[in-house]
């Protein structure tokens, strides 16, 4: 398979510099991407780099991820209007576990001759001197050079530190180390770090006289215009389900437009295209079925989260349109079961109430507005048209008590097909 051509028929080359494909073509090669361990988790934004790892891999060439433990500590200035907050080393650190923890979901990291590689900058940082730094780096690249980066011109309006304005070196010194010592001749990233990542190949042209080469994707927006990789609420999201559920995860992708998702089969999934090709003529013969959005919701969550939790990621967004059994129901947790019935009418009932156990006719005819009188939740419970928590009530004197309560706090009642109430624990 061949690098290039795998990722220029799936769109995801915005620039690359010449001599590359003959490289790739004549040996192995070493190549990496370098994310910075400023949070806990790595979002979706971030699987665009990850999956250039991956498609590097696949080729058969060597994938290294590079957290930034040191430049993590200081901040990329690339994209941004204001200085990032400082980490302490005990922060980076925990991140940086984290992060390989997530890696190893998309790439090997054992086992073969391109087994992937996780490296941490710190390790060669934290022994440089300044002034061996200067000596080191410092004199290769002039200053016109580097304020001629968009990264830097983009902020010297606003200002720019000379803590943020050095990270380009840093960055440029990681490159050439691991071209030292890893035989590492390949940087990539998003299209806003070519310039960063141009002075690491200068850098190694200047001081070594070495070969090397970079290669950015385009920076993925949507098709309203909108940043990619926010939910509708503006929030992150993020690939650990203590942060994301794997419920809001699927959902975010089951909800993309039928504009974006061409592009996201491409992007995200390791789908051929004849594959993505056939998806795309199914969903245009019956688009109503979203068959593309459930194709990219179920490959994606399978490989950040797995098959269990995106089987339940299913079976929760049928629940809502009367599909889910009661055990998928129970199996909910209570921000999913919240997320997947959010708008819901709810009204309170006290514990005490349901520890002595209330008639469910009462209970949805006195206790809230679901029914405005007891004949007409009568006559429903009568067509069997009434259920709590997913079973069918047959009989109005039913007592509903607290230990029929979803998460020690919910009761959920369905009339019909789609009219849900929520009775929650005051």
């Amino acid at each position: 398979m061949d690098f290039v051509e795998e990722l220029r028929w799936r769109g995801m080359i915005h620039d690359i510099t010449p001599g590359l494909e003959e490289k790739l073509s004549s040996a192995m090669v070493s190549g990496y991407v370098g994310f910075d361990p400023t949070g806990k988790s790595l979002h979706i934004g971030h699987m665009i780099p990850i999956m250039l790892l991956t498609h590097l891999q696949r080729c058969g060439h060597k994938p290294v991820a590079l957290v930034g433990g040191a430049t993590g500590m200081i901040g990329d200035p690339s994209g941004r209007s204001t200085e990032r907050n400082m980490l302490s080393a005990e922060e980076v650190v925990f991140n940086v576990k984290s992060i390989r923890r997530q890696l190893e979901k998309f790439m090997r990291f054992s086992g073969e001759a391109n087994s992937a590689e996780m490296v941490n900058n710190y390790d060669w940082f934290k022994d440089i001197k300044f002034l061996d730094f200067l000596r080191e780096a410092g004199r290769y690249l002039t200053v016109n050079y580097m304020l001629a980066k968009d990264s830097v011109k983009d902020r010297l309006e606003q200002g720019i530190s000379f803590t943020e304005f050095s990270y380009q070196l840093l960055q440029a010194y990681d490159f050439y180390w691991l071209n030292e010592n890893k035989n590492c001749v390949l940087q990539m990233g998003g299209s806003d770090q070519w310039g960063n990542i141009t002075s690491g190949t200068e850098l190694i042209r200047r001081k070594v006289s070495g070969d090397a080469f970079a290669l950015t994707c385009p920076l993925l927006k949507r098709s309203d215009g909108k940043k990619f990789g926010k939910s509708e609420g503006g929030e992150s999201v993020w690939l650990d389900p203590q942060m994301t559920s794997p419920y809001k995860f699927y959902q975010y992708w089951l909800n993309c437009t039928d504009e974006d998702s061409p592009k996201l089969l491409r992007f995200f999934t390791l789908l051929s295209r004849e594959e993505i090709l056939e998806l795309e003529k199914r969903h245009a013969q019956a688009p109503h079925e979203r068959i593309m959005q459930k194709a990219l919701a179920k490959d994606v969550t399978i490989r950040v989260h797995s098959v269990e939790e995106c089987q339940k990621a299913i079976d929760a967004s049928e629940i809502l349109f009367g599909k889910g059994s009661t055990e998928a129901l129970l199996s909910l947790s209570e921000s999913d079961f919240l997320s997947v019935f959010e708008g819901v009418p709810q009204a309170q009932v006290s514990k005490s109430e349901l520890d002595s156990g209330i008639q469910a006719l009462d209970l949805v005819s006195e206790k809230s507005n679901f029914f405005p009188t007891k004949g007409e939740a009568r006559r429903m419970i009568s067509q069997g048209g009434l259920s709590v928590n997913k079973i069918k009530i047959d009989d109005p004197a039913l007592r509903i008590t607290s230990d029929m309560l979803l998460n020690s706090k919910y009761l959920l009642f369905q009339k019909g097909k789609k009219g849900y109430f929520i009775f929650s624990v005051a």
